[in-house]
């Protein structure tokens, strides 16, 4: 499981949310979202940009680049 997985269900979880909200939220797909939380394909850089900001985090966080959720 990539660090992108594993921290979109992390975040998932923490913050009491459905796959089918984060995904509408975001403009793309339920299965779309669903890849990138198993690791199965990788979101493209605006897709990306979208879901750190919708949990409100870093990039380099989502990704497991930091530990530091905090945007810059």
């Amino acid at each position: 499981m990539s660090n992108l997985s594993e921290r979109l269900q992390s975040l998932k979880i923490e913050r009491n949310l459905l796959q089918k909200d984060i995904a509408n939220k975001n403009n793309i797909s339920l299965r779309a979202y669903q890849y990138y939380e198993r690791g199965e394909r990788e979101p493209t850089s605006s897709i990306l940009i979208s879901l750190a900001d919708y949990f409100d985090v870093s990039i380099d966080y989502l990704v497991g680049r930091s530990d530091d959720p905090h945007r810059y």
